[in-house]
């Protein structure tokens, strides 16, 4: 059973972040980055993912301790420091409308969220350091993340990467 905090991350910021990852995916589409921004655009967006993907897991997997809710704020602040280099290099490049900066917004905040719900959340076992959880989440919760993300951020990211390598190739 998960307390309440715990249930709101899961069923519902979760959720949401990577139906934002999706929306993102598409507005990259509908605006051609591989005509625009390009593969560089599009290698931001891998490492933006990587970058809160691997604190994600690490979420799933751990207590969260203090060690845990700290590295999850550096990843943070990494995370937004990367989408500030990423906006500098794209502004300019192509046009990022109206719904795709909501989206943005939706993708900075969801995290912080995430934070702070993890941050009620106290540790089972009260180990202040790196701890796998005392009692692991559901296998079916796990595996519906993993999934979603797979099939909503994974398999789009790689889309739009290969769009992009693929414009670069071809003679302008």
């Amino acid at each position: 059973m998960v307390g309440d905090a715990l249930a709101l991350w899961l069923y519902g910021v979760l959720p949401l972040w990577i139906a934002a990852g999706f929306a993102d995916w598409w507005c990259h589409r509908r605006t051609a980055i591989e005509h625009h921004s390009g593969w560089r655009e599009s290698a931001f967006h891998c490492a933006l993912f990587a970058q809160m993907g691997a604190a994600t897991l690490m979420t799933l997997l751990l207590e969260p301790t203090p060690a845990v809710l700290a590295i999850l704020a550096a990843a943070i602040v990494a995370h937004e420091a990367t989408t500030w280099l990423e906006l500098r290099f794209v502004v300019g490049r192509r046009a990022v409308r109206p719904f795709e900066q909501m989206v943005h917004s939706f993708m900075e905040v969801l995290p912080l969220a995430g934070l702070l719900l993890l941050a009620l959340t106290p540790p089972a076992t009260g180990a202040a350091g790196l701890a796998l959880r005392h009692q692991p989440l559901p296998a079916a919760t796990l595996v519906g993340l993993c999934t979603a993300s797979l099939v909503f951020n994974v398999v789009p990211l790689l889309e739009e990467l290969w769009r992009c390598l693929r414009a670069r190739r071809r003679p302008a």
